[in-house]
């Protein structure tokens, strides 16, 4: 089946695309955590040894992280050819409403693997047109329906950082660099980072970063923009899980519907006039599904003074 990565106009998953690695999803009991795959074999054994990317679903839930700490997770084919197969099937999952992307090993992704580029380079394929395949870090082409956070612990950086930039929100660690890297060594950034950086932080900040390659740590990521959250080292995952609870916790037609507005607005709309018009005819399906509920519950006393519940 033919590729298909960028929006069209109707409000359901964008991406159709289904690997043949994938298409059974391993339903997992929301009372337990169970690591699962998407890979031939179905469930897992909770093992990781010889797996580049390694999933955990935790009831609507599910944690992706890349599994090759010896190269501070750098991305092979392999690497990316998972993380996509994964994220796809996390979106096209009914059951599950959040993702969480982050590294094992103390680093969540140093870039392409440019030992596989500089020892193979013949066997780096790439698709030059963005919606008949997949880009070199794998999902990078992929818009998502539902919400992904990046859990930043060690290096973001080069194709890590633009695997960062994926996310809807991105948990950073005290420590954690993030930056061009790539710069040094004449990688281009074809994964995404020259569009959503610049969106993400403004252009001016985005060139900084981009046309000197330099690090920029948690706090400035902060300050910018480009990091949501600053946690203390180690607790990365844990604050995106939280905050992925949360977030699964609302009432998720009326929360996507937003979010593929402000996504719309921000990238595709040719007009003010047509944003609206988007927001409008994706919100209104809601009231009647969603928010009359809502409504009901709050006369009823829940949620009053702003009460989160």
């Amino acid at each position: 089946m033919a590729l298909k990565y960028f929006r069209t106009l109707t409000p359901t998953v964008r991406a159709t695309y289904h690997s043949k690695t994938f298409g059974q999803s391993v339903k997992a009991s929301l009372l337990t955590v169970n690591f699962y795959s998407t890979a031939p074999g179905g469930e897992d054994t909770g093992t990781v040894a010889g797996q580049t990317v390694v999933t955990e679903r935790r009831g609507s839930v599910v944690t992706v992280a890349i599994h090759r700490p010896e190269v501070r997770n750098a991305v092979n084919q392999e690497t990316a050819r998972r993380l996509l197969e994964e994220l796809e099937a996390f979106d096209s999952d009914p059951d599950l409403n959040v993702a969480i992307l982050h590294g094992k090993g103390g680093n969540f992704c140093a870039g392409y693997d440019l030992k596989e580029l500089a020892n193979h380079p013949a066997s780096l394929k790439l698709e030059q047109d963005v919606t008949k395949g997949p880009g070199p870090m794998g999902p990078s082409c992929f818009e998502l329906s539902k919400p992904l956070i990046a859990a930043v612990s060690g290096f973001a950086v080069a194709g890590g950082l633009e695997l960062a930039l994926l996310a809807d929100l991105r948990v950073v660690e005290e420590s954690a660099v993030m930056g061009v890297f790539c710069r040094r060594f004449g990688v281009p950034l074809i994964d995404g980072g020259t569009v959503r950086l610049p969106r993400l932080i403004g252009l001016s900040r985005a060139l900084d970063l981009i046309l000197t390659g330099r690090p920029i740590g948690a706090q400035e990521a902060l300050a910018y923009g480009l990091a949501n959250r600053v946690v203390p080292d180690g607790q990365a995952l844990q604050a995106a899980l939280q905050l992925a609870e949360q977030i699964s916790s609302f009432p998720q037609q009326c929360l996507r519907a937003d979010r593929s507005s402000a996504m719309y607005s921000c990238y595709d709309a040719p007009s003010f006039t047509q944003a609206m018009q988007y927001e409008i005819e994706h919100g209104i399906p809601v009231i009647q599904s969603e928010a009359v509920t809502g409504a009901t519950r709050f006369t009823s006393g829940a949620g009053k003074g702003g009460k989160f519940f």
